[in-house]
């Protein structure tokens, strides 16, 4: 491709609206553009990366005998209704009526699509396992699209689903397509790290995500340094205890006059953050619940969902008006000892960190403006229900497995990959017959990479001030020939022989042939992110070019009969 043709808008300056540095490389290096919030276009150089991604998917899912299918995007209510989904996925789910007024969504996720495939198709144990697989776009209405490519409404992913006969099978598959997500990443040049993550609303027994680390990424990575120990810190376990031996005191209660935070408090009281209890109150669907944990940590709203088994969407901060009219409290001073009418009432819970239950003398609010309650203790003055773990992980707590010190990072998934059980199989009815001719559920996987994030993820982690720097599998061309003075015959016919050289060896090649400042053709070629450039100048009469390799950041004068063979050499 001659540089002449190609459409690649390039930009001097960020857009106002580009957060991240992926978002901006690719803005500026004119190879996407944004259509509405959360939508954008590919233009041809970020779309070849795209098709280079996609190319390194296939052959890693082919590898271990996935098949490709492509599957419909617009998929009908019933499917998930019959999973239980349709409610669940909440209002991140573009919903639609045909003219019919038959409901429809379009696809955010495919596990009933396939689910109900296979069903109607595969009914022997011969015929397993299964792996299929599809890349497709999909569709989710974020709140708050950011990040680019990385939050979206409408974005690329590879989503494959195994059906095997039991459990023991499913581990062999989901051992099979961690190892090929190893490879595919490995090859995208990078570097990423397995994390236990939170199934939500996909469900199922066990999930990992594949974070690829970012400065500015949305994903809080928590890992062991001394193991092999990682999580998100939504699934994080906090393995914290407090060992206070202290004579019980009598509860008293305390005039604190326009003290409401925890470190108002420990000035005011003297004493340590974890000795308070915080009270935050939450409206999950028609209940009111609260949730007690020790002052100086953060609650995790993902296990207070899971806890109470209802999806992200049905849990917001109660409100003033519900804490005052539901509680009988006061926002800001809400503790546990609620009148035996809030308690008994069947639309309240009170849950309780099992920390709380380690700490005597506790300091709680009073249900009452400017006065807190000290000397208070689980089990004599207040009982609630108590789950093992509703606290954030923090930086420095012990790892689970070994005991050490957590370390936390930053990141964006890029794959994720979930043992779905017979979750989908069972509540769609789809049965296999064994070799005893019994009818059984299958048992599922499912796995997606973001072709989209991964591209963004690619940027972020290789780039520098003055463009993108593509690693060889991915970029959209491998060598870009500069000519520095197009009007000097000598640079432009040699510049003309190397291009159609390294187009006849199989090269993916621009040829820069614009009548413009050389300047600009140099700053253009690094903001694009081409690997080699090859710049014919002065000295084309002598039969010398000068190779430019991005990775390195150096340059060297070659022979024009060696620059083929050295391109070959370092694409390979």
């Amino acid at each position: 491709m001659k540089v002449s043709k190609l459409y690649a808008p390039t930009l001097k300056e960020s857009p106002s609206d580009a957060d991240v540095l992926s978002y901006q490389m690719l803005v500026r290096a004119g190879m996407i553009r944004k259509l509405s919030s959360g939508t954008y276009s590919y233009l041809p150089l970020g779309y070849r990366v795209i098709r280079k991604i996609e190319q390194i998917v296939r052959e890693e899912m082919d590898a271990i005998d996935s098949q490709e299918s492509l599957l419909p995007i617009l998929l009908p209510a019933e499917l998930w209704k019959e999973s239980g989904r349709w409610e669940k996925f909440g209002p991140e789910m573009f919903r639609l009526k045909d003219r019919n007024t038959r409901e429809y969504c379009l696809g955010p996720t495919h596990e009933e699509a396939f689910t109900d495939l296979i069903k109607n198709e595969l009914s022997s144990y011969k015929q397993l396992p299964l792996s299929i697989y599809q890349i497709q776009n999909k569709y989710r209405d974020e709140i708050r699209p950011r990040f680019g490519l990385i939050r979206g409404k409408e974005f690329i992913m590879k989503d494959a689903y195994t059906f095997d006969r039991d459990e023991a099978s499913l581990k062999e598959s989901y051992a099979k397509m961690w190892e090929a997500y190893d490879r595919v990443f490995e090859r995208c040049g990078l570097k990423v790290m397995v994390a236990e993550g939170d199934s939500g609303a996909m469900g199922g027994s066990a999930s990992h995500e594949f974070i690829a680390f970012s400065e500015v990424g949305e994903t809080r990575l928590v890992f062991c340094p001394a193991c092999d120990y990682a999580s998100t810190d939504e699934s994080a376990v906090v393995k914290l205890a407090y060992a206070i031996e202290e004579d019980a005191m009598e509860v008293e209660k305390v005039h604190t006059p326009k003290v409401t935070t925890i470190e108002d408090l420990e000035k005011f009281f003297k004493i340590e953050g974890h000795r308070f209890a915080k009270s935050l109150v939450y409206k999950v669907l028609d209940t009111i619940v609260v949730a007690m944990i020790p002052g100086n940590r953060n609650v995790n709203e993902i296990k207070l969902i899971n806890h109470l088994g209802v999806a992200e969407h049905d849990m917001q901060l109660a409100s003033d008006d519900d804490i005052k009219s539901v509680l009988g409290s006061i926002p800001g001073f809400v503790g546990p000892m609620l009148s035996e009418e809030v308690l008994t009432n069947d639309k309240v819970r009170l849950l309780v960190d099992s920390r709380i239950t380690q700490i005597p003398n506790l300091i709680v609010g009073a249900n009452e403006r400017d006065y807190h309650l000290k000397g208070v203790q689980y089990g004599r003055d207040f009982t609630g229900e108590v789950v093992e773990d509703l606290l954030m992980v923090e930086e420095h707590d012990v790892c689970p497995t070994c005991g050490k010190p957590l370390a936390i990072d930053y990141g964006n998934e890029v794959g994720n990959i979930f043992q779905l059980g017979d979750k989908y199989s069972r509540s769609l009815h789809a049965t296999f017959l064994d070799e005893n001719g019994k009818e059984n559920y299958f048992v599922m996987g499912s796995y997606g990479i973001g072709i989209s994030r991964t591209l963004a993820a690619i940027v972020d982690q290789h780039s520098n001030d003055r463009g993108i720097v593509w690693p060889d599998s991915v970029t959209p061309y491998g060598v870009m020939v500069t000519v520095v003075n197009t009007k000097d015959a000598a640079q432009a016919e040699l510049g003309e022989s190397i291009y159609t050289l390294l187009k006849d060896e199989g090269i993916d090649v621009l040829l820069d042939d614009r009548k413009m400042a050389a300047g600009k053709k140099f700053a253009d070629a690094d903001l694009f992110g081409i690997p080699y450039r090859i710049t014919v100048g002065r000295k084309a009469k002598e039969g010398i070019v000068e190779v430019k390799d991005r990775h390195l950041d150096e340059m060297v004068d070659v022979d024009v009969q060696d620059v083929v063979a050295l391109i070959k050499s370092k694409l390979q």
